[in-house]
């Protein structure tokens, strides 16, 4: 009896500890996709801002980690002429909730993204950022180039696909772009929302998303649909496909750095400015 009872008490410590490794297992595993999960989401925010207003400058205005300080300032130039042209085709009638939500944004990029974003920038060299910039961008080739055929455009299809094989191969997996580089051969980025505008689809009424950013009606639907042509989205586990997103939208913030705030100290109210910018953004994409 007593040989059997140690017996059991062995058993049952060997089981408590492999319970417990298994249950802090979980937690780990819980913890680890709530991180992911709030970096992507808070990435997001401002990433959208960035993305949107096509420029390319750093904290103090003329870091030339992207453009050079001429096409720079074309483009800036460009973004203020967008954010000044009228939009008055575009409803917004939900502006309280679009204004409360462009508030809860701003907070969260100067709290939580801009700070993560400077510490990548510290330890990552530009060069590395550029190439990760590169891989990502050529990964998510399906949907530029499913909705450049959807339009029926033929060269930008075209460009799209000789690009992905490209890059792929010569390119290593996307991490450098020769094809732009010698051939010359430019993306042709197109989205879902862009497809459903030149089938005649309307913009709806203007949406600004918690952690998202800024939308329409017709956007956010074409968000949502090319979501499942990006290969991201099929990495498994979860917390790996979270990651990689975080490190592509954190890798593109320390690349920008400034934007935002360079473009909202120019306006009195910018939350106007970044509503009109935005959409004419998309006017002028979706019309080219």
């Amino acid at each position: 009896m007593k040989h059997i009872t140690r017996f059991q008490n062995r058993k049952d410590t060997g089981f408590n500890k492999d319970f417990n490794s298994y249950e802090e297992g979980n937690i780990l595993k819980q913890a680890l996709f709530v991180f992911f999960i709030m970096i992507f989401i808070l990435a997001g925010c401002a990433h959208q801002s960035v993305t949107d207003s096509s420029v390319n400058r750093d904290m103090n205005g003329n870091d030339p980690d992207v453009l050079t300080t001429e096409s720079h300032d074309e483009e800036l130039d460009f973004l203020y002429e967008e954010a000044e042209e009228g939009v008055s085709d575009v409803a917004d009638p939900i502006a309280p909730w679009n204004k409360a939500m462009f508030h809860f944004n701003d907070k969260l990029y100067f709290w939580v993204l801009k700070p993560v974003a400077i510490g990548y920038k510290v330890v990552m060299p530009t060069p590395a950022r550029k190439g990760v910039k590169n891989f990502f961008h050529n990964l998510q080739t399906p949907p530029r180039l499913i909705n450049a055929i959807l339009q029926a455009k033929g060269k930008g299809a075209g460009s799209e696909f000789a690009r992905f094989i490209i890059n792929s191969t010569i390119g290593v997996l996307g991490f450098w772009d020769p094809a732009e580089t010698y051939l010359k051969l430019q993306p042709c980025e197109e989205d879902l929302g862009q497809t459903l505008g030149f089938y005649g689809i309307g913009n709806g009424f203007y949406i600004v998303w918690p952690f998202l950013g800024s939308s329409t009606l017709r956007d956010t639907f074409g968000y949502v649909g090319d979501s499942f042509l990006d290969p991201v989205t099929y990495i498994q586990p979860t917390e790996a496909a979270l990651g990689a997103r975080s490190l592509s939208l954190i890798n593109e913030t320390s690349l920008t750095l400034g934007d935002y705030e360079s473009f909202k100290d120019d306006y009195y109210s910018p939350y106007e400015a970044f509503r009109n910018s935005y959409i004419q953004h998309r006017i002028n994409k979706v019309e080219k």
